[in-house]
């Protein structure tokens, strides 16, 4: 059948592009690979067996006699990358275990570069898991104490550098943080030491899941050093500021609802820039797909696949142990 348009009229055959496999391989613009994923971790102190986390199926706190194992694991499955985060269970009103040279996070650091001195080593830096209140500072009555927070952050820095770590990721959301804490490595000797920032860090939501996994104890929200997630411009700013104060990698967490203001800074900055799909975001889908609602496999490639085509060079993902023992990119 011969199909009859207006010969003025022109429209396009795109699907020429789509017409087979190969061909839609060739022009596919959006590539992801294991090496773009970094998998987060958490190791508790005082745990003798790996123990599941409820709201986050498959994932699981490792107790510190069974790092080595795990981490010989994922260096086994092809993960290039992990950021890791200490489970303490020695709390105070600062967090003061986190300039501890035997703490939880810096004895898991040690054993990380030991068994696998090739992996890209990133420790979160915060408080919220040292605390008993739970807050990412030093609480100040009922108002977390930003310069206290930030000489805090000094000392923890130099702890974790010590233990072996190759990039710090502070998540404290604390003004100045970035350059108070590239200024202590520095005078500390520790020129090779990276910043990742997570410089545009939202009150979001979708951080249920992690707090249950890191027991913590908050009470009151965080909305006084968080970004409004209705805020375009200030997420932008926080961004920016970062990249003046010394950063080397910018953080957008989390990464699903925030899309755009990915692909804002990508157009703004020069500097490797991450997606954080946080704990929310992967048990979303984790919990969708087992009630039958969504095809698991197909939404993680899809959801990844968003994040980097929104203009993130690395992803921070709980999938990533998942998509690499399953070939899935």
């Amino acid at each position: 059948m011969e199909l009859i348009t207006n010969n003025h009229v022109q429209f396009s055959r795109l699907r020429r592009l789509r017409s087979k496999k190969k061909v839609r391989v060739l022009f596919q613009e959006t590539e992801i690979k294991l090496s773009d994923l970094i998998l987060p971790i958490f190791v508790e102190e005082d745990l003798n067996h790996m123990a599941p986390i409820s709201t986050m199926p498959g994932i699981f706190r490792i107790p510190e006699k069974l790092l080595s194992y795990e981490i010989e694991k994922y260096v086994k499955s092809g993960i290039c990358s992990i950021i890791v985060f200490g489970i303490s269970h020695h709390l105070d009103n600062e967090g003061s275990n986190t300039w501890n040279s035997n703490s939880i996070i810096s004895r898991a650091l040690r054993i990380c570069k030991n068994v696998a001195p090739e992996i890209v080593l990133i420790s979160d830096m915060c408080f919220c898991a040292y605390t008993t209140h739970g807050h990412c500072g030093v609480l100040d009555k009922k108002n977390v104490n930003n310069d206290q927070t930030i000489l805090n952050l000094e000392r923890q820095a130099i702890i974790l550098a010590s233990s072996g770590a190759d990039f710090l990721a502070p998540s404290a959301s604390m003004d100045g943080q970035v350059q108070a804490i590239r200024f202590a490595l520095d005078r500390s000797g520790f020129y090779e030491t990276g910043i990742i920032s997570y410089s545009t860090k939202f009150k979001s939501a979708l951080y249920g899941p992690f707090r249950e996994a890191t027991y913590s104890n908050l009470t009151e929200n965080r909305s006084t050093y968080q970004i409004n997630p209705m805020n375009r411009r200030e997420a932008i700013r926080e961004s920016l500021i970062d990249v003046e104060e010394g950063a080397d990698a910018l953080i957008v967490k989390p990464a699903s609802n925030f899309l755009d203001i990915i692909r804002d800074i990508r157009e703004r900055v020069y500097l490797p820039l991450i997606g954080y799909q946080v704990s929310g975001e992967y048990s979303m889908i984790k919990f969708a797909s087992k009630a039958g609602a969504i095809e698991e496999k197909k939404i993680i490639r899809e959801s990844l696949g968003s994040i980097k085509r929104a203009g993130a060079d690395a992803i921070i993902t709980y999938f990533a142990l998942e998509v690499a023992k399953n070939s899935l990119l």
